[in-house]
């Protein structure tokens, strides 16, 4: 069984990054989906794919999916860069264009 482990992005409704900090183990997807004959709604008979584990480091994901002997693909996030930059900034002299409005 084959299992992605990897620390989910930021989503477009969240200013802040508290919800990123843990690592998400889960499973790959095995059935496919197809629609309920009497519903419609989409389903599948494999129950793993509602599984999602959190743990708080990569490591510990990795030792999990190497205990239970499952095949894993591990994705690094791409860690973002934060360049301070002041309001005095705007007025420098070494600035290479002047400031407009």
């Amino acid at each position: 069984m084959r299992v992605r482990i990897f620390r989910p992005a930021k989503t477009a409704m969240q200013s802040g990054r508290a919800k990123i900090q843990n690592w998400i183990l889960e499973f790959e997807p095995t059935d496919p989906v197809r629609p309920d004959p009497l519903i419609g709604w989409n389903g599948s008979g494999d129950t793993d794919r509602q599984v999602r584990l959190r743990f708080a480091s990569a490591e510990d994901a990795v030792a999990y999916a190497e205990r239970h002997g499952y095949e894993y693909s591990l994705t690094r996030p791409k860690e973002r860069r934060v360049r301070s930059k002041t309001y005095s900034d705007n007025f420098a002299y070494h600035r290479l264009q002047p400031w407009t409005h």
